[in-house]
């Protein structure tokens, strides 16, 4: 259960909460601030972040008042955010990190909440006890818990608007609506590729469908050699950024991806999806699906390439028949 040392109390205008690294787990923060949004209006939203992407990714974010990056803008860290005090800080991660750890302790806050067994429980006014296999979102969203008693709502995620390019708002303008399949090559994750083979028995798999490919810069190769080999592949311009994979995720009829932050993305759009996970059964219920159609495939390994390719078709086969439905 959770726990409170006091409960909160007085006016709720200024709350921080520390950004996670990933985008994945920044898309996953992003039901909780639209739910803070929704229920404090007036207050004044403010994020810390420690990579440059999620510094980015939250200032292109109309729902926060400021992004501050704890380990690069030093002066604008120290001088103008450090000096304040706010009304609640929210450390959103479960487990034990440094740099989590010291900005909880020195960011001045009148209420603090975290989570139980993350290595600085004294510090915190509200501990949430939560399960550990409870999705990402919803564990984001019992920070809700230690402001009211009311239940928590259901929020899509969502992500900030960011500039299109030339090439991507042409493409998206072209591309028929609900016709292309989209493939994701890239993960964030060791294990988490296939290989170019096997993403070209996917599309032999399927001459009467044609595809549209994701990838991160990593795997621009291996994308435009897809393209080349595969008549039923549309070749298609690098996206720069979240916004622009999500303005060409919208107008497909599905998605087959690795566990990454694509994942995610789908659920902004509620994206039909057909999801390769390693074998890690917690991560794979915590970081779930949030898409109504989906189907999830299991690796038997840490290798999103040992499942087999006649599985991922199947899979595929059966989410058309679905969607025909």
């Amino acid at each position: 259960m959770d726990s409170a040392k006091t409960a909160f109390k007085g006016p709720l205008n200024s709350i921080v909460i520390l950004a996670r690294e990933r985008y994945g787990d920044a898309i996953m923060q992003t039901p909780l601030i639209a739910a803070l949004k929704e229920r404090y209006p007036s207050a004044s939203i403010y994020m810390v972040a420690f990579t440059r992407i999620i510094y980015d990714f939250f200032k292109a974010d109309s729902n926060i008042t400021a992004v501050y990056h704890a380990k690069r803008e030093f002066r604008k860290y120290f001088l103008e955010f450090l000096p304040r005090k706010y009304d609640l800080f929210f450390n959103p991660k479960g487990h034990p990190s440094t740099n989590f750890g010291i900005q909880a302790r020195i960011i001045s806050a009148r209420y603090k909440v975290g989570h139980r067994q993350n290595g600085n429980e004294k510090i915190y006014d509200y501990l949430l006890d939560l399960p550990a296999d409870l999705h990402e979102s919803e564990r984001n969203l019992s920070l809700l818990k230690a402001l009211d008693s009311g239940p928590l709502p259901h929020c899509r995620p969502y992500i900030p608007e960011m500039p299109l390019s030339a090439e991507v708002s042409a493409l998206i303008k072209s591309l028929p609506h609900k016709t292309h399949i989209g493939i994701n090559l890239s993960t964030g994750s060791p294990g988490g590729n296939r290989s170019f083979e096997q993403w070209s028995d996917l599309i032999n798999s399927f001459p009467n469908e044609r595809f549209v490919i994701f990838s991160s810069p990593a795997d621009i190769g291996k994308k435009k050699e897809l393209e080349a080999a595969h008549l039923n592949v549309l070749p298609t311009p690098s996206t720069e950024n979240l916004y622009e994979v999500l303005q060409i995720l919208q107008r497909l009829k599905l998605l087959v991806t690795p566990d990454t932050s694509l994942i995610h993305l789908a659920a902004c759009c509620d994206a039909p999806l057909v999801a390769l996970y390693r074998y890690q059964p917690l991560e794979s219920k915590v970081f779930s699906p949030m898409t109504t159609l989906h189907e999830v495939i299991g690796s038997k390994t840490l290798e999103v390439m040992d499942i087999e390719n006649e599985k991922v078709s199947a899979a595929v086969e059966r989410m058309l028949v679905r969607l025909g439905a």
